[in-house]
């Protein structure tokens, strides 16, 4: 079962993506949070397994919209990786992010990156780490190939499914 100080934690993450809906589950409990549409804030909706305890469902939350200066919003867009035309080749492989979390492209800010264009990679070969809740997950390639181009920064936030790597398979 979740803490109450977990699912706050996923709450807070929401709210500092573009994300508007995240699935979570852990030990047979599962956690699904939606921002509302009117009020932006984002709304629990916790589900348990059937063959444990029935569904419940919270409340939706009530709140304002959080007010963004224009120039914070600018400034947010500038950190981003400008988006690489070879993304819509289909003969490239993406390796994308498995959730939402921060890209780190190390595995400490003194070492060399796992991963730069050029390099060839294995099926088994970590090319970042996305870390969500302090947790520190090493994202594997997946495909055997060379890293034709990086699509995002190190320590910009990535949502669930983002495109990372552009990969030419062999």
């Amino acid at each position: 079962m979740l803490k109450v100080q977990e699912i706050r934690e996923l709450i807070k993450l929401l709210d500092s993506t573009s994300v508007s809906e995240l699935s979570y589950e852990e030990n047979g409990c599962k956690i699904k949070l939606r921002k509302g549409v009117v009020t932006g804030v984002a709304v629990p909706e916790v589900v348990q397994a059937p063959t444990v305890v029935p569904q419940v469902q919270a409340a939706p939350v009530k709140a304002e919209a959080p007010k963004v200066e224009a120039p914070k919003a600018e400034a947010s867009k500038a950190e981003e990786a400008p988006v690489s035309a070879a993304i819509n080749d289909e003969t490239l492989h993406k390796i994308v992010s498995p959730m939402v979390g921060t890209f780190y492209a190390a595995p400490s800010p003194d070492e060399d990156d796992y991963v730069q264009v050029g390099d060839k990679v294995n099926t088994d070969s970590v090319v970042c780490i996305v870390e969500a809740m302090k947790l520190f997950n090493e994202i594997e390639a997946e495909v055997k190939g060379e890293i034709v181009e990086v699509l995002v920064k190190n320590g910009q936030l990535v949502e669930y499914g983002q495109p990372l790597f552009l990969v030419k398979a062999e």
